[in-house]
């Protein structure tokens, strides 16, 4: 018997050890899955495609497909070994039906069976059943074909034979339950940039996403297939791909360590932020970790002695830290661990401090190779770094200018900020709106005690294409600094913001319903992604929805916040005579007056805010550095394939 054959049979239901029960997830879901709203029906997606991922990461499956099917259900499809099917001793059922339906059971806790693993170690399928109101599992093993099905988590009839087949592997077919989230429509782009990075972080897997909901112009569902053969170069290659480069190579390196693989790519820009992503097991770890640490330490180190060997430093006026040696770097870290340990806010944290010493040994051996065999690119990454520091200087002065003015002007608060009343900032709200006048119209709609206004004087610095001093420099952007009353700056990171003093817990962004109002949107989004990122990340920044139209006929009328919604107020209102209805297109702001403001946007009863999240820190990196960069091209390439979802006003 072949080796390979040899572990496929000792992959039996002897391998699948049960920890605890299922009772709890349909009680408590957000635990398990993040929250019941798009993000965690989204949630749900990802944690059957990680088993694949880990049948691939294990070597038995090469090809996975998603397809979101017309009523919104999903199918995962992989080519791995398929559940094992055959009787578990312990539970007295068949070892699916304990995976499926007990909490924590899998393979993933011997290493016999998955080296390394994603997901959240065995809880992911079963509690994907028991949010979903169906779910059949069918699995192809040994040369036959069985299937279960599951109501709300529960089996509806024993694993059972249904026929032979020559294949190998497992599909899962899920209804999300619609008495648990609060949305059941899947989004097309959401799924695809989870898969596409899954694509890059496991080179020459296939991934196929497919949907079943839209079609091209030639009657075909939309379907995209994901294969990277360069994985993390070419992850880094397509998030710069809006980005001037510094050289055309992108530095790449790969080594095991100890049983540790780690895979590192990076690339120097002309841009003036870091944008660093890291991974352990396919997992995003957003808040870093050791692994982050073990990179930084090792770029620094070794950049650092070879500058000093080549006497590039010794006119420097500037003390340099170890953040100049960084930007303009873009860059994915992933590592796998057979262990990981995760903390922080979010449990995205990496830990285990064996990590850091093998991440910045990796670093010093390949880093210190291409340095000595590419003296020009060295070179100049070296003056990059002697413009960082000069440039960081100027930037901690800037804003050392605007703390201080704030500190000596005795509230520190812009004098065009209407404040609330409240001082609890869990309470207190910051509207930040598109101009004078339809700031002064939200103070007199206001709640003034916990609702703070502060208008916006056109359109702001566009932080993307700018040196960081000149953003402090810059008027609109110095009042939201102060207004917010968050400092840049720490004694362990220079470009960490401060958030002890942080006075509202939900910042709105608030601007007209047009092209205008759409872009000091984007340009707000972009300072708080590039130089706040913590509010996004703690969940305070929000977006308001004024309406867009008023459908009246009498005294009777309604707002209506889409085309959907304002077709359907005309039939009601009009009631068989439509030429009696006056619809009212709102543009901006200033056509509402303060009454209106407040009923429609601003009254907590009956608003709609948008809270702005992040799914994918390196998919948001590409959009706004895109959307918002100097390169054209991409984003007029954006604009055409996104053409179908936009509104024209005439």
């Amino acid at each position: 018997m072949s080796t390979e054959n040899q572990e496929l049979s000792n992959y039996t239901a002897d391998n699948i050890q049960v920890l605890e029960g299922l009772e709890a997830v349909r009680k408590r879901p957000a635990m398990y899955i993040g929250d019941i709203g798009i993000r965690g029906l989204h949630h749900l997606v990802y944690e059957v495609v990680d088993n694949s991922i880990d049948e691939a990461l294990a070597g038995y499956c090469t090809d996975i497909k998603v397809v979101i099917c017309k009523d919104n259900s999903i199918r995962v499809e992989d080519n791995g070994r398929g559940i094992p099917v055959d009787m578990h001793i312990k539970e007295g059922k068949s070892a699916l039906e304990v995976v499926m339906t007990v909490l924590h059971a899998g393979g993933k806790f011997s290493k016999e069976n998955y080296k390394v693993s994603g997901g959240l170690h065995g809880v992911g399928v079963s509690c994907v059943n028991a949010l979903s109101s169906h779910l059949t599992v069918t699995v192809h093993r040994d040369g036959k074909l069985y299937r279960q099905e599951y109501n709300i988590g529960k089996p509806l009839y024993d694993v059972k034979e249904i026929g032979t087949t020559d294949k190998t592997g497992t599909v899962v077919h899920f209804t999300p339950d619609g008495t648990i989230f609060t949305s059941l429509e899947y989004n097309f782009s959401t799924l695809q940039s989870r898969l596409r990075e899954l694509s890059f972080l496991n080179k020459g897997i296939k991934i196929s996403l497919e949907d079943e909901r839209e079609q091209d112009n030639e009657g075909n569902n939309i379907i995209e297939h994901y294969r990277s053969e360069g994985g993390l170069k070419e992850f880094v290659e397509y998030l710069d791909g809006t980005r001037e480069k510094l050289f055309s190579e992108t530095i790449y390196m790969e080594s095991d360590k100890n049983g540790m693989p780690i895979e590192i790519a990076f690339q120097y820009n002309t841009g003036y932020s870091e944008n660093l992503f890291s991974y352990v097991n396919n997992i995003n770890t957003i808040e870093g970790g050791t692994h982050v640490a073990g990179f930084r330490r090792g770029l620094t180190r070794t950049l650092k002695a070879y500058a000093d060997k080549e006497g590039l430093l010794k006119n420097l006026k500037v003390e340099i830290s170890g953040d100049d040696f960084r930007e303009g770097l873009t860059g994915v870290i992933s590592v796998k661990v057979q262990e990981p340990q995760f903390e922080g806010q979010t449990k995205t944290k990496l830990g285990n401090n064996e990590v850091m010493g093998a991440v910045d040994v990796s670093v010093g051996e390949m880093l210190g190779n291409f340095l000595e065999e590419n003296p020009r690119e060295a070179r100049i990454i070296v003056n990059k770094v002697i413009l960082a520091a000069t440039a960081r200087m100027a930037a901690r002065k800037a804003r050392e200018m605007v703390q201080r003015k704030g500190a000596m002007s005795g509230s520190g608060l812009p004098g065009k900020l209407s404040d609330c009343s409240e001082t609890d900032a869990a309470i207190c709200e910051l509207y930040l709106v598109e101009g004078d006048s339809a700031g002064g119209t939200a103070k007199q709609g206001r709640d003034r005690k916990f609702q703070a206004i502060l208008p916006l004087r056109g359109k702001i610095l566009n932080v993307e294409k700018a040196l960081e001093h000149r953003i402090y420099e810059n008027e609109e952007i110095k009042n939201i600094f102060t207004a917010l009353g968050v400092t840049i700056g720490t004694e362990d990171d220079n470009k960490a913001l401060n958030l002890n003093k942080l006075r509202y817990h939900k910042i709105i962004i608030m601007t007209d319903a047009d092209v205008d109002g759409s872009h000091i949107r984007t340009l707000i989004l972009t300072l708080f992604f590039r130089y706040m990122r913590e509010l996004i990340d703690f969940g305070y920044i929000y977006i308001a929805t004024p309406p867009l139209y008023l459908v009246k006929k009498g005294k009777e009328e309604r707002y209506c916040w889409s085309e959907t919604d304002r077709e359907q107020a005309i039939q009601e209102v009009a009631k068989g005579n439509p030429d009696t209805v006056n619809v009212q297109r709102y543009k901006g702001l200033g056509e509402m007056n303060a009454e209106q403001l407040w009923s429609t946007t601003m009254n907590p009863e009956h608003r709609t805010l948008k809270q702005v999240t992040l799914e994918s820190a390196a998919e948001a990196d590409h959009i706004f550095s895109m959307l918002m960069g100097d390169e054209v091209p991409p984003r007029r390439e954006f604009i055409e394939a996104n053409a179908r979802y936009a509104r024209v006003d005439v």
